[in-house]
């Protein structure tokens, strides 16, 4: 298991834009578990786009996201990159 945080910066916060991308990047490890945690009992599948939107996440928010199984050294890399990138 591995995992990483990230605060938001985006002014609207986690949107449909980069909620599709990371969904998409997620997809592609099908035998990874991937969550994002918004803290407390406030987690979704990174695989479910209704999922991740429906968490709420505000500019200003701390996000962790954890992926375990197969390929989670990549996968973390890439969800990463993408929410340095646009988050």
């Amino acid at each position: 298991m591995v995992q990483f945080s990230h605060v938001i910066r985006d002014a609207l916060g986690i949107h449909a834009r980069p909620a599709g991308l990371l969904v998409k990047a997620a997809g592609k490890y099908k035998n990874a578990t991937i969550t994002l945690d918004k803290g407390g009992d406030d987690k979704a599948d990174m695989k479910k786009l209704f999922r991740v939107m429906r968490l709420g996440v505000k500019q200003g928010d701390t996000v962790t996201v954890t992926v375990e199984g197969e390929d989670e050294d990549a996968a973390l890399a890439e969800l990463r990159a993408i929410m340095e990138e646009t988050l």
